[in-house]
């Protein structure tokens, strides 16, 4: 079990590597402060609300000590056999465990969050049908001139059995004539036509007869039609008994994500709608319920989905965010799915949450991706952006983000395949992460205990939990930073909400995450955002809402939107566009601002007052008179500021003086945050290759610190002087992070050089024997090995360690001859799935994550050294073989436990998942 380390040659550079001890405190004081909202926090559910005070407070010392921030209590479906044991929602003892929960959770100086509401969409016993999520349902009939309608107009659905009439309306050629006060109470129409032929449209109210998804015992019932003010009134009304009007000291009240199936209309629509659009929808119900691709159809549509959009703003979301608030609570929301401006949704709460759902690709070797166990939808960074968007835009501090939903298929997600994905929420503006999810279990439950029907489990039970802390310890650091100061984006891009809601087909228009294929990705909008990104542009999304409310002074009311941190205003290609957004985007430029449009507006959205709209937009756009200037840019002077047409943005912005990061050019993604004359960068290397050079950081003055996330330490990069820009030396490996701090401000004193890892000798193989142990796991330990070469413990052989789910523990030792300076690096090479490294005895850390390497210099010594790596393995093995032998632990009421694909969830035919240590384990001198 020996191997001699020799001097034995050189060999290229192979990166930067993860561990590494400075004193504590030149380290720490590189870092931001560590708060609870800095940590991870999960969704925690509640199985049928089967909790007791003492469970509750040991799970919250459980979630403590991996290092979560808090949770967000979701209660949801319960356990067989265990409903003598569930708490009805709200009632007194719920909320009695709720307040405990608050309680218990501040001694561990952790927060809690609440959804209001169990499952989800918003809804329960207190919604009776008239306040229950509406559809309108559109019937035709047919009548000929001198003839009389024999059947009633009644709503022919059984399930929508007195669904009231809300208009009739009838048409011949170009006649549109109202009937609706010609029906009788028994749906009799006293009319007939004198000549033609007419088609009558009637339009009832009727009821989506959707239930709660996933409710919890006490929240079953109809869900609530968001659009209606009085509904939201009484749906919370039922808060307020419960909570007796007194606070029960959440942090935030939450709302998952919009799942409000084919809810597309409110009684009171037809009313709302003429008020907010100018005419009445009533005489175009044939439109209404049309697909034809005639422009009319789709202005119709477009002013019926705005119309959707502002009930829901201003009838759902404001007033809950406001009754939060009078809990002394915050709104925390995932406006996406809804239908409306999701740009205006997420903006009008505290948090905007947004969610990343399946796994996306990322071309980092080695990185486990398999295609059976992963949904076809990938995470969009672009979907990710409209609520950070709209976060920096109003000044929230907070981007949260249910993260690692359906990440891949149960029990075969790995800590390793998290770090890329919850990397691209962080880039893309959050910088407070929910993990999906963590479920309440009660110790007597036999493993794998309670666990949620959609991935990823984030349980006790699951064998990556001892080296969980590697991961939340990562996340804590990079929120660190990304809470710090204030967001660094200096493009501001507007979206063209009416190009998207002008469509003829369809009725209302839900932004969901899984569609964005049909309503975002084909977009010009899209496509320029994606370019500019990967040009190297740092920017976010803004609404013509907020456009209308933004300013450019160096003052903002709380009103107001500040545009002053933005240098330039993008506008994309936008064909329709509202007279008074253009309007803003003249004013804003008159104030100072530099807007670059692409193209002009070639219409006005709607169909209200359409020819005067029309002629205003043209008079408009035409008072603008674009000349070429001396830069041979077609630019329009308006008071302070300009605004210039290019089709070519890029060259556009170039010559206003906007500089891209060019480190993209590299591969390299990054976000930047400002704070006290400093600036903070986070870089990500999700390439195959290895970036080891001097690379220019626009933002880069006086000194530079960089601080590895993977492991806490920091140090003084070295840095360099080229055509009057800062280059930064950087080192990063495929999989690697990296922040760097900048600035004038930035405190030195006191931080050491960074360690480059610059002059390898040849990496030595620890190829003598291993031991192996099997410290914990089930459903049976494996016996004692003594291995000839180092191998995975599931080619042994063994049935026992086929079964096996838990870590086994690897142990070798090797003689140095001698400690040289310098540093030594530990790479254990393959790994199924993480590690725990120990050095003679030392913690040289947890390996999680590509690359799985360690610093270990400062741990070995002269002579005989042991190194032992606790391996980590997947759940699968175990929930393969108990379904092979038909153990029960899927027993729980509505949906159960699915798999992926949401068909009933059998690991029996699975085959066994590789587990334990491939290596090759070398050792690499660095002088």
């Amino acid at each position: 079990m020996k191997t001699a380390i020799q001097r034995t040659g050189r060999l290229l550079l192979t990166g930067l590597f993860l561990l590494f001890v400075w004193p504590a405190d030149a380290q720490q004081e590189a870092w931001p402060a560590i708060k609870r909202e800095t940590k991870p926090w999960t969704r925690w559910w509640w199985i049928g609300s089967a909790v007791n005070e003492k469970n509750l407070a040991s799970s919250l010392d459980v979630l403590r000590q991996a290092g979560f921030g808090g949770v967000e209590i979701a209660p949801i479906y319960g356990a067989i056999g265990y409903e003598p044991q569930y708490v009805s929602y709200l009632s007194p003892r719920w909320t009695a465990l709720l307040r405990y929960t608050v309680s218990s959770a501040g001694e561990r100086q952790m927060g809690v969050d609440l959804t209001t509401g169990t499952g989800w969409p918003f809804g329960g016993p207190q919604v009776t049908k008239a306040y229950a999520a509406s559809r309108f349902i559109i019937q035709q009939y047919h009548l000929t001139g001198g003839k009389t309608l024999t059947q009633p107009i009644r709503v022919n659905d059984a399930k929508q059995e007195g669904a009231a009439l809300q208009a009739l309306t009838a048409y011949s050629g170009n006649q549109t004539v109202s009937l609706t006060d010609k029906v009788d109470k028994e749906g009799h129409l006293h009319w007939s036509p004198a000549i033609g032929e007419w088609e009558l449209y009637a339009l009832f109210d009727g009821r989506t007869l959707q239930q709660v998804k996933r409710a919890a015992p006490g929240g079953e019932g109809y869900t609530l039609d968001h659009l209606s003010a009085e509904g939201l009134r009484v749906y919370l009304h039922r808060f307020d008994t419960a909570f007796k009007y007194k606070a029960p000291g959440v942090r935030s009240f939450y709302n998952d994500s919009y799942e409000v199936y084919n809810a597309d209309w409110t009684p009171a629509f037809l009313t709302a709608f003429k008020k907010k659009r100018g005419y009445d929808l009533s005489k175009y119900l044939r439109e209404l319920a049309s697909d034809d691709s005639t422009d009319l159809v789709a202005r119709v549509k477009s002013d019926y989905r705005e119309t959707m959009s502002e009930l829901l703003l201003d009838n759902f979301t404001r007033p809950w965010t406001q009754w939060a608030h009078g809990y002394k609570g915050l709104s925390k929301n995932q406006a996406h799915g809804s239908p409306g401006n999701l740009l205006d949704l997420y903006a009008a709460v505290d948090i905007p949450e947004c969610e990343t759902y399946g796994s996306t690709y990322f071309p980092i070797p080695g990185l486990r991706r398999d295609s059976a166990d992963i949904r076809n939808v990938d995470p969009d960074p672009v979907m990710l952006k409209f609520a950070s968007s709209a976060g920096h835009v109003e000044g929230h501090p907070l981007i949260s983000c249910e993260t690692f939903t359906w990440l891949t298929e149960h029990f075969k997600t790995s800590l390793s395949q998290c770090k890329p994905e919850v990397e691209q929420a962080f880039l893309a503006g959050v910088n407070h992460v929910f993990y999906h999810g963590n479920t309440f279990s009660p110790p007597e439950v036999p493993w794998p205990g309670w666990l949620f029907y959609a991935s990823v489990n984030f349980v006790p039970t699951n064998s990556f939990w001892p080296h969980l802390p590697g991961l939340n310890k990562y996340i804590t650091r990079v929120q660190s930073v990304l809470q710090s100061g204030v967001p660094d984006n200096e493009l501001l891009v507007y979206w063209p909400v009416y190009d998207a809601w002008y469509r003829a087909k369809g009725r209302d228009m839900p932004l969901m995450v899984h569609d964005i294929d049909k309503w975002l990705q084909p977009t010009a909008f899209y496509k320029q955002v994606k370019t500019l990104q990967q040009a190297g542009y740092s920017l976010d999304f803004i609404s013509d809402r907020q456009l209308a409310r933004a300013g450019v002074g160096k003052g903002k009311d709380s009103a107001g939107v500040q545009l002053s941190a933005y240098k330039i205003v993008l506008i994309p290609k936008a064909r329709l566009m509202p007279v008074a957004t253009m309007q803003q985007i003249i004013r804003l430029a008159e104030e100072g601002s530099t807007v670059v449009m692409e193209s002009l507006p070639e219409d006005v959205p709607g169909l209200s007052e359409l020819d005067k709209r029309r002629k205003a937009l043209k008079t408009l756009l035409a008072s603008l008179q674009f000349r070429p200037d001396a830069d041979g840019l077609v630019v329009a002077q308006r008071g302070k500021g300009r605004l210039i047409l290019a089709a070519d943005v890029q060259k556009a912005l170039w010559q206003v003086g906007l500089e891209r990061e060019k480190l993209t050019d590299k591969g390299l993604k990054f976000i930047r945050r400002k704070e006290n004359n400093t600036s903070w960068y986070y870089l990500v290397n999700h390439t195959p290759q290895k970036i080891d050079e001097f690379l220019p950081l626009n933002k880069a003055e006086g000194a530079a610190i960089l601080l590895d996330p993977q492991t806490g330490r920091t140090g003084r990069a070295r840095s360099r002087q080229e055509e009057g820009r800062t280059l930064v030396k950087l080192q990063l490996l495929p999989g690697e992070a990296m922040i760097v701090h900048t600035g004038k401000g930035v405190q030195e004193q006191g931080v050491p050089d960074w360690a480059y890892l610059d002059t390898p000798e040849a990496p030595v193989t620890l190829s003598g024997g291993w031991q192996l142990t099997f410290p914990n796991g089930g459903p049976f330990m494996p016996d004692f090995r003594q291995l000839d070469k180092l191998t995975p413990w599931t080619v042994l052989g063994d049935s026992a360690a086929n079964a096996y789910s838990g870590s086994g523990v690897y142990t070798t030792t090797f003689t140095l001859p001698e400690k040289q300076a310098g540093e030594y690096v530990l790479d254990i090479g393959e790994v199924h799935e993480s590690a725990h490294v120990w050095v003679n005895g030392h913690d040289a850390g947890i390996l999680w994550a590509i690359p799985f390497r360690a610093r270990i210099g400062q741990f070995l010594k002269a002579g005989i050294n042991e190194i032992r790596i606790e391996v980590a393995n997947l759940m699968a093995n175990r929930i393969r073989y108990m379904d092979q032998h038909q153990v029960s632990w899927r027993r729980y009421h509505e949906i159960n436990f699915v798999n992926i694909n949401y068909t009933p969830f059998n690991a029996a035919g699975w085959p066994v998942q590789p587990s334990g240590l491939t290596g090759p384990v070398t050792i690499t001198l660095y002088q």
